[in-house]
C-alpha cells in the first residue's frame, strides 16, 4: 500500500471516529485533522466525500448544536455567532429548532430569567440593568429583553 492510500485511510478513519461521538462541522473536522498533522490538501477531498455520502452534514451539525445551546439557555444572537465561528454561514431556521425547547424566543428568555432569578417581580432599575446585561450576554436581543420587561412590568420606579 502506498503512502497516499495509507494517509487517505488514516484521515477517513479519524473522521469517522470523530463523527461517531457527535456531529462536527467541516471546519471542525478540518481543524482537528490539521492539528493531527495531516495536510489540508489531503483532508478536503475526504471531508467532501463524507459529506456526499451523508456521514457528515453541516446542516445536521447546526441543528444539533443550536438545539443544545437553546437547552442551555442561549439566545438567537449568541447561537448564530457561535455557528459562524464553527464554519456555518448559511441561514438556519432557528425558530423551527426552537420549538423543541420552547414556544418562542420570549418563552426561552422567560425560562432563562426564572431559572436564574426566581419569580418575576418588580425590581429597581439598577438591578434590572444588571439582569438585562446578563440576558444580553446570553444572546437575547435588546428588543426581546425590552419587550420582556414591558410585558412583565418588572421595572419598579
Amino acid at each position: 500500500m502506498n503512502t497516499a492510500k495509507t494517509t487517505e485511510v488514516a484521515i477517513k478513519e479519524h473522521c469517522l471516529r470523530l463523527l461517531t461521538y457527535r456531529e462536527h462541522s467541516q471546519k471542525e473536522l478540518r481543524t482537528k485533522l490539521m492539528q493531527k498533522g495531516f495536510a489540508r490538501d489531503d483532508i478536503q477531498p475526504i471531508i467532501e466525500q463524507l459529506a456526499e455520502d451523508n456521514w457528515q452534514s453541516d446542516t445536521r451539525f447546526a441543528e444539533s448544536y443550536a438545539r443544545h445551546r437553546m437547552q442551555k439557555g442561549y439566545g438567537e444572537m449568541a447561537i448564530r455567532y457561535e455557528l459562524k465561528l464553527k464554519g456555518i454561514d448559511f441561514a438556519l431556521d432557528l425558530d423551527g429548532i426552537l420549538l423543541t425547547v420552547a414556544e418562542d424566543w420570549m418563552d426561552l428568555l422567560t425560562q432563562v430569567y426564572c431559572k436564574k432569578y426566581g419569580e418575576i417581580s418588580p425590581i429597581p432599575r439598577l438591578e434590572w440593568a444588571k439582569r438585562s446585561r446578563f440576558l444580553m450576554q446570553r444572546g437575547f436581543s435588546s428588543s426581546c429583553i425590552t419587550q420582556f420587561a414591558s410585558e412583565s412590568r418588572i421595572i419598579h420606579f
